[in-house]
């Protein structure tokens, strides 16, 4: 019996190191060696399927990452970050699939948006993630401004900066391009980071103010040189805007 603890302890101690090697892997955007880690791993738990999922996101591959997203969320239904990642999958999928299968993915993403959210009302990216798609869904699918309206509210509360971050999505919708820029740059004062330098440079770029949204991006890069998230912005305001290929 104590071989048998023992030996268990020891299984669950390398899965441990080997989850933690695969989340550096993630973060330092090697998508497909974190997952040859982590498919090795013999017993898989709710993290593992997660970070998998999230892997399988970020190559492109979003059936396979919803059937590892569905198999975390499963395992513990009451994490937010779970059904927020699964949510973001549906979304991708009703983005690429025909008109009967985008209603139906959207629907889903909806719904696991909205799970995320009501599980914890304080997570900010599932909050944006819902506007979003209350922003871009037609009302029929839970879409609409009043919806958005609602989700703003509870940014707000949540975190001020980002409640302002989130206002100028509406405005922008609404084509209000210069109450949109004064809420954005709002934003950035009261909490310079990197996401919101990074919003307030794509603005600018979408606006035709190139040189702003470089200088935009620069101060982004002082914040978090290695940011990946930076760096694959960046590359796509340079493809959208034809410069610096």
């Amino acid at each position: 019996m104590k071989s048998v603890l023992i030996f268990a302890l020891s299984v669950a101690c390398a899965a441990a190191a080997d989850l933690e090697q695969a989340r550096k892997l993630y973060d330092r955007t090697e998508f497909e060696e974190s997952l040859r880690v982590l498919k090795a791993i013999p017993q898989k738990d709710a993290p593992i399927y997660a970070l998998m999922g999230q892997n399988y996101f970020m190559t492109g591959d979003y059936r396979k990452g919803t059937e590892a997203l569905e198999k975390a969320v499963a395992a513990e239904p009451n994490n937010s970050n779970y059904a927020m990642w699964l949510g973001r999958l549906y979304g991708r999928r009703a983005e690429m699939a025909g008109p009967l299968g985008a209603m139906g993915n959207a629907s889903k993403a909806r719904q696991y948006f909205e799970k995320a959210v009501g599980l914890d009302p304080t997570n900010i990216d599932a909050l944006n993630d819902l506007l979003d798609y209350q922003l871009e869904a037609p009302g029929f699918l839970g879409g609409g401004l009043d919806r958005a309206r609602a989700t703003l509210a509870l940014i707000s509360r949540a975190n001020p900066a980002e409640g302002l971050w989130a206002e100028s999505k509406l405005d922008e919708k609404r084509k209000q391009w210069s109450s949109a820029e004064e809420h954005l740059r709002q934003a950035v004062a009261i909490a310079p980071q990197v996401g919101r330098l990074v919003a307030l440079a794509r603005f600018l770029a979408r606006r035709g103010r190139y040189d702003e949204s470089d200088q935009s991006f620069a101060r982004a890069e002082q914040l978090a040189p290695d940011s990946p998230s930076l760096m694959y912005a960046r590359a796509h305001v340079y493809i959208e805007s034809h410069r610096n290929l």
